[in-house]
């Protein structure tokens, strides 16, 4: 069986090499290494080497050993082992695989029997995954082992299965892809790993982002890299900034500073130093009240829009809006004025942005920058306007054109 197991994973890992070159470069990273089935129920990772049980291997066909490598592969990828932070390990390690196990099964892949997959989690990150399981009354097993920590999220150096500590890290290749030798199953199979250190966690990541990147732009440059695993790296791969950062950055892009280098009066001197011209922008903002936003977010996002607008000197235009403007406004503010809400709002139907567009299109002239705090879920103008426009989206929904800041 152990050389049936071991011609069963070599031929599922070739196959997704050539089928599907993104997570077959991210396989390859993972040594496959037999394990003793007192612990090992199906298969594991420490984030360092692919763990199997061969009675569970043996068991499978030939695509559901493809999944199962895929799987514990973008467990790695996409550091589910540095991401738990504070969170319940039971829980969170669900949540990996309610993230994980969809992506695969949209890329072609045949999951396993017990694979964890729920429609209303598909699109969903693990942290966004996590907080909606509180309702689950019986929370179900993990289809794998994850081996990177323990039960106490503080603690890096012990788990509370025993075993005889992680193989060391001799035997894998300076590139981090496995050998042949290391498939074949050792007497008894290797003990279980221990949990790794938060400075082994820190280094893997590093690892396992330059891993992420370089199988992406092969199997862009084969032409085989799916929309949705093109965008899950683009999440992955941005920089990750606070939306308060972003929207100071935007903001002071788009203020109109510069230099006037204009011969001064003779009786300021003969120096012809540079003089600072300041001119004031005119900003809207725009909110979304169709319910999705709640009034201690929407306070939080104006007092964010109050203490930049001073420094850029922004004249602010506040719309407010869910299917229609509402009635009282708009409401201006100076630059020295106190950028607040005027009354309180509730939510109500539903979301077109068209009204906002369609205001700023009536005016005499152009905002510079128009600013919308939204779910992003509803309806757009079919042109995109000549201004740049904003999008602060609380949500997972995309925008059709103009600069999209994730809020949450």
């Amino acid at each position: 069986m152990a050389a049936d197991v071991e011609t069963k994973l070599s031929a599922a890992r070739t196959r997704l090499i050539l089928d599907k070159p993104f997570l077959g470069a991210l396989v390859l990273r993972l040594p496959m290494v037999a394990a003793d089935p007192k612990w090992c129920r199906t298969t594991a990772t420490d984030a360092r080497k692919f763990y199997y049980n061969a009675q569970y291997i043996d068991s499978l066909s030939l695509e559901q050993a493809q999944f199962i490598l895929a799987h514990e592969a973008l467990h790695c990828a996409l550091s589910h082992f540095a991401r738990r932070q504070h969170r319940v390990k039971h829980r969170w390690d669900l949540a990996c695989d309610l993230a994980v196990n969809p992506l695969l099964i949209k890329d072609g892949l045949k999951p396993p029997p017990n694979a964890l997959v729920m429609d209303e989690f598909d699109g969903m990150t693990a942290e966004e995954i996590y907080p909606a399981l509180d309702d689950m009354d019986d929370e179900p097993e993990t289809l794998d082992d994850h081996l990177y920590d323990s039960d106490d999220a503080d603690d890096g150096r012990s788990n509370d299965g025993g075993g005889a500590g992680r193989p060391k890290n001799d035997d894998q290749g300076g590139d981090g892809e496995a050998s042949e030798g290391e498939l074949d199953p050792s007497a008894g199979g290797a003990p279980q790993p221990k949990p790794l250190t938060e400075a082994e966690k820190e280094s893997l990541q590093v690892q396992w982002q330059q891993r992420l990147a370089g199988a992406a732009q092969q199997a862009l440059q084969a032409g085989k890299l799916s929309p949705g695993m093109a965008r899950l790296v683009d999440h992955l791969l941005a920089p990750k900034l606070p939306w308060r950062m972003l929207l100071a950055k935007y903001m002071s892009s788009v203020a109109r500073d510069d230099y006037n280098y204009s011969r001064p009066s003779r009786r300021e001197g003969a120096a012809i130093l540079p003089s600072l011209r300041t001119s004031q922008i005119d900003v809207v903002v725009a909110l979304d009240t169709s319910g999705s936003i709640n009034p201690e977010e929407m306070a939080e996002f104006v007092s964010e829009i109050d203490a930049i607008k001073g420094q850029v000197r922004a004249r602010v235009t506040l719309l407010v809006c869910d299917s229609e403007l509402a009635g009282d406004g708009p409401w201006v503010y100076e630059p020295w004025e106190e950028f607040k809400l005027p009354r309180e709002f509730k939510g109500g139907g539903g979301t077109r942005f068209t009204p906002v567009f369609d205001y700023a299109a009536r005016r005499d002239r152009a905002p510079d920058l128009l600013i919308y705090f939204t779910d992003a879920e509803g309806e757009f103008p079919r042109q995109e306007p000549v201004y740049p426009v904003l999008w602060l989206v609380k949500g997972k929904a995309g925008v059709p054109w103009g600069q999209r800041v994730q809020l949450n």
